[in-house]
């Protein structure tokens, strides 16, 4: 097994409140010491190479909890590898796959294929995220428990909401019993319907379809009721409306087990940002006025928003180039997650170096309840690297990612990733 030693970074981690140059020994796969002036342990077999890593920041690995790689059935889209590669290169060591590929994931086969599937061809983790119900119906439970016992981490039916109250009752209970976070794409389908943006001043300007804030406010509410009626964990994807956010925060308040997370692109851009007619800026829910833009921020620095994930959603592009009002909703994000986190609060002051990190692991591992997302002996040896003066443009052209539907082509950042490092040995570098 190779040995890996970091000399020299920043090592910063939220879990241990570290924050200092140190090295990292990172052993069999595990961390085996952080500190100073590390060398090359006795007695070690095996390939053993040094990173320097001066002037950059070494973090634990970081966590996407909420991304879709299309596999099984929607290959030409995104595969486990390619979707790997892309987070790979994004930063992250770990992701958390949604269950809406085909088949969907409600059962122990699919669930153990995503497996295998990761544990060959994906550079980077996989943690495969169940259904609630099957097919994602909204109607029958899925096999929540035969599912546990595979390997997935959460269930939700993420695209799909689960409009029957009762059913989302029954799912949280068993949930609890299965010691599981139900993770809900809150949308009120009746109130959403066949909307295609925001609901607001833009749309009408644009003779587009809107999708009322309410939608998404009254199905949280109800899911935090359900969540105080059952003690279930319950946690709302991809937040985008202010009242949804002030509800999280009231439910925190009382000591619920609610937590929430927000997309890069929803405190990036907002409505009036969206080219018009670009199906590129189409997503699920869609992009909200300005503020609500700022409520998120608001609850990025007080630590109502506890995770950043990308709901990286890759369509080809026969697909995605369709008129507005056909193509279907979602960007691909991991490539420009830690871009525009950078510019748009680190580099702002609006929060600090160590707060995005603990967005990006420590959040999403308390979650979902993972070991990862920390860098202390016996860890996992999962280790993400960037700079934070780091000058790049993102070419959509280059993504390692199979689909190219962002609407961040062009864009210039400040800082960005430069290393993955999973279980000891890199997976990505920057060239």
């Amino acid at each position: 097994m190779s040995s890996l030693l970091i000399k020299n970074g920043r090592v910063m981690d939220p879990a241990s409140c570290r924050d200092g140059v140190a090295d990292v020994l990172i052993v069999d796969g595990r961390v085996a010491a952080v500190g100073a002036n590390l060398e090359k342990p006795t007695g070690l077999d095996g390939a053993f190479t040094v990173h320097d890593a001066t002037g950059q920041i070494v973090a634990p690995g970081f966590i996407d909890m909420h991304v879709h790689l299309r596999e099984p059935g929607q290959e030409h889209a995104e595969s486990i590898e390619s979707g790997g590669r892309a987070a790979a290169a994004g930063g992250f060591t770990s992701v958390c796959c949604m269950p809406n590929t085909l088949p969907v994931n409600d059962n122990a086969t699919v669930t153990s294929y995503i497996i295998e599937r990761a544990r060959h061809h994906s550079p980077v983790r996989v943690f495969p995220i169940g259904a609630i119900t099957k097919g994602s119906a909204g109607e029958e439970l899925a096999s929540i428990g035969a599912m546990k016992r595979a390997g997935i981490v959460a269930i939700s039916d993420d695209g799909r909401p689960v409009m029957n109250s009762r059913v989302m009752r029954r799912a949280m209970e068993l949930a609890a019993g299965w010691n599981l976070p139900v993770i809900d794409h809150c949308e009120d389908l009746n109130l959403s319907a066949g909307g295609d943006m925001h609901e607001g001043l833009t749309s009408v300007r644009r003779g587009l379809r809107g999708i009322p804030s309410a939608s998404e406010d009254v199905m949280v509410a109800r899911d935090i009721l359900l969540a105080e009626v059952t003690g279930a964990r319950y946690h709302v994807a991809h937040i985008s409306t202010t009242n949804a956010v002030r509800m999280v925060a009231y439910a925190r308040a009382k000591g619920l087990k609610v937590s929430c997370e927000v997309t890069p692109h929803h405190f990036a851009l907002a409505e009036e940002d969206a080219e018009p007619y670009d199906s590129n800026y189409k997503m699920r829910p869609p992009l909200r006025g300005r503020r609500d833009l700022g409520t998120v921020m608001d609850g990025l620095a007080d630590g109502t928003i506890e995770v950043i994930a990308t709901d990286h959603a890759p369509h080809a592009g026969s697909d995605k180039m369709q008129e507005f009002e056909r193509c279907p909703f979602g960007i691909t994000g991991l490539e420009t997650a830690i871009g525009l986190s950078m510019d748009l609060l680190v580099h702002p002051g609006r929060i600090d170096l160590m707060k995005l990190i603990a967005l990006f692991t420590t959040g999403p591992a308390r979650v979902l309840g993972l070991e990862h997302g920390r860098l202390a002996p016996n860890a996992p040896g999962d280790v993400t690297i960037f700079n934070p003066d780091l000058d790049w443009t993102y070419d959509v052209n280059k993504t390692l990612s199979k689909s190219k539907n962002s609407p961040f082509h062009g864009r210039a950042f400040r800082g960005g990733p430069v290393a993955t490092i999973v279980g000891g040995a890199a997976v990505w570098t920057r060239t």
